[in-house]
């Protein structure tokens, strides 16, 4: 892949389980949120989806929109776009009833210093979304930070883990599950709650960061020495068929890569690409911020992107100095301050 055309058509490749999905699923799909990192490729995924499976649904997506240009491209891609502050209430409860709707609304970065925001985004807002569509069934994104970092050896927290998050950040993420499953008792609204970390693409990511600070000779901080990451492509499938799992209550699923990632080992690897020798500081911990996808590799296979692959791809973007996004994911945080 040498341009962004090329990589948001290789997101945007359906797969045949995901085809099948669809053509079974009742109903529009809703992505609420949809101006954040994911949201535009999961939606041109859909889209695909639905153009092969031969079936008319249409796919919305709810956002500020605050980007320049975003909206015109995903109108052009055939996606309904409604420009939005979901936390203006009425303008939520103007959106149309969908029956099926992935919620991707929240934040992260800039948590420090604006909690109140954060806990209103993470939490508050989701009671006002579940109450909306309470008759449909609905993804709620959410992430490993809600589990606490367990030790490298153990392969990952499991959906059985109980969840105990480090910073206000993951307590606010808590707050949305738990606020979603409150109301899918309530109004037996079917839900996923979806625990993801961490999708990547070319453009930002663990691997993107790796490769940037190798190809740079900058040093990079082991101490949270593993993690675990997924194609972004391979995320975006996941979540839309997990609409065909959604439950009362709620199901959970962990979704990520197969494998617990040494970072000492990503760097050796872009380092052999890259022609450079990766500069490392600090001690790896035995612990990480790490989860077990095994539950979702049941549910769904395997990711079709391996983490070779990934690797591969990153190290020819950087190589060729490809157009990259200026958000660090901060995975070196082990305080759970963002």
């Amino acid at each position: 892949m040498k341009t962004i055309e090329a990589l948001e058509a290789k997101l945007a490749e359906p797969s045949e389980a995901l085809i099948r999905d669809i053509a079974a699923l009742d109903g529009d799909i809703m992505l609420l949120g949809i101006g954040g990192k994911m949201g535009p490729s999961l939606a041109r995924l859909a889209m695909n989806a639905i153009k092969e499976a031969g079936v008319s649904k249409k796919v919305y997506g709810a956002s500020r929109f605050s980007s320049g240009g975003l909206r015109e491209e995903l109108e052009r891609d055939g996606v309904h776009t409604l420009a939005v502050d979901l936390l203006d209430d009425s303008q939520l409860q103007a959106l149309p009833e969908v029956k099926n709707v992935i919620y991707m609304a929240g934040t992260k970065f800039g948590t420090t210093g604006n909690e109140h925001f954060t806990w209103a985004m993470n939490s508050y807002l989701p009671g006002r979304v579940a109450e909306k569509y309470r008759n449909s069934r609905i993804v709620v994104f959410s992430t490993g930070n809600v589990y606490p970092l367990t030790p490298v050896l153990q392969g990952g927290a499991t959906e059985q883990t109980t969840p105990n998050p480090n910073g206000e950040y993951g307590q606010s993420c808590l707050g949305r599950e738990r606020v979603f499953e409150y109301f899918s008792h309530k109004y037996h609204t079917p839900i996923t709650i979806f625990r993801l970390n961490y999708a990547i693409d070319l453009r930002y990511g663990i691997l993107l960061e790796i490769a940037r600070a190798v190809k740079a000779g900058q040093p990079i901080d082991i101490t949270m020495g593993h993690a675990n990451c997924i194609w972004q492509g391979d995320a975006n499938e996941m979540a839309l068929r997990s609409l065909s799992v959604c439950s009362t209550p709620p199901a959970v699923i962990n979704v990520t890569g197969p494998e617990t990632l040494s970072m000492r080992y990503a760097a050796e690897q872009f380092g052999l690409r890259l022609g450079r020798e990766p500069v490392f500081t600090g001690k790896d911990a035995d612990t990480a911020l790490l989860s077990n996808a095994s539950r979702a590799n049941g549910l769904f296979g395997y990711p079709r992107v391996t983490l070779l692959q990934m690797i591969d791809w990153i190290a020819e973007w950087v190589a060729a100095d490809g157009i990259t996004w200026n958000k660090p994911t901060h995975f070196q945080e082990r305080e759970g301050k963002f």
